[in-house]
């Protein structure tokens, strides 16, 4: 019983967020979804990556070791899932990117937060900066059909992840007032990507649900198993063990439905993916971290 109720302690935060945030568009509310999403990726995010790496007590090995497991896990689960998709003859623009990148800013970072506390949140954001990395190259690369992939060099979450590494590594501390001002911005993310995740959901049109159902639950098989294997391999602590197999089981990320609509894949199967791997996680994402905490 103390189990299950650590369990919805953890997750009911998460859900109670993005419900109030579908629940507000669909009561007729005003939503900015573009300005929100451009404020969160492009300041407050980078903000909260940089001041968890700065402000942590990870240990530098360990977070190469999550970082090498991380970067195996993505590696494995793009070759494995290219090679499931040709043999069911799907198209890997649509397809690809979001049976590979999950929503591991929306949903993985508050989930990591809310499990293990700052540390947790440390090791979350370290998977979600290479998931990151390589989402705005080859995933971009994927869903457009070709093209640069330096997209990424553009982007502040890279930059916030680079200089936030640089400092842990060395040790290094940021002003208390720069560090605080760092911070008050990182805190809006977690609440704010939180109703995003919800007002993203209740304006998706979602079809070929049964299609979407399977794909999801293959999405969950295949992760869970790429990072369980990597995890194991690189010998991971409890803690960034558990990290790493949640921040890949996590649903199909609203980027993905935005990157098929602006390069002219698929969007409405991608659509029925984000929802229906969204409800999935509801039950997926408690026994996963009742198996794991």
């Amino acid at each position: 019983m103390s189990l299950l109720l650590t369990v919805l302690e953890i997750v009911a935060p998460v859900f109670i967020l993005a419900a109030i945030g579908f629940g507000w568009v669909r009561l007729g509310y005003e939503y900015k979804m573009d300005f929100v999403t451009r404020l969160t990726m492009t300041l407050s995010v980078p903000c909260l990556i940089f001041m968890s790496l700065v402000g942590t007590e990870l240990d530098p090995k360990a977070v190469s070791a999550l970082s090498l497991a991380a970067v195996l896990s993505y590696g494995a689960l793009t070759l494995v899932t290219a090679a499931v998709l040709f043999a069911l003859r799907l198209s890997m623009r649509s397809y690809l990117a979001p049976l590979i990148f999950g929503n591991t800013g929306n949903l993985g970072l508050p989930v990591a937060l809310f499990a293990f506390g700052e540390t947790g949140l440390g090791y979350a954001v370290v998977v979600f900066a290479v998931m990151a990395v390589w989402s705005f190259t080859f995933g971009v690369w994927v869903v457009s059909g070709g093209g640069s992939i330096t997209r990424a060099l553009k982007e502040p979450l890279l930059w916030g992840t680079v200089l936030g590494g640089i400092f842990l590594w060395q040790g290094w501390q940021v002003p208390v007032f720069l560090g605080n001002t760092l911070s008050l911005l990182g805190q809006i993310s977690i609440p704010v990507m939180l109703l995003t995740l919800g007002v993203a959901v209740a304006r998706l049109t979602p079809s070929s649900i049964l299609k979407a159902m399977a794909l999801s639950l293959l999405k969950l098989v295949l992760c869970v198993g790429t990072a369980w294997t990597a995890g194991r391999l690189f010998g991971l602590s409890d803690e960034a063990f558990a990290i790493l197999v949640i921040q890949l089981a996590t649903p199909v990320a609203v980027t993905s439905f935005l990157l098929a609509e602006k390069y002219g894949a698929d969007s409405d199967a991608v659509a029925g993916l984000v929802v229906v791997s969204t409800l999935v996680a509801v039950p997926a994402l408690p026994i996963m971290l009742a198996v794991l905490l």
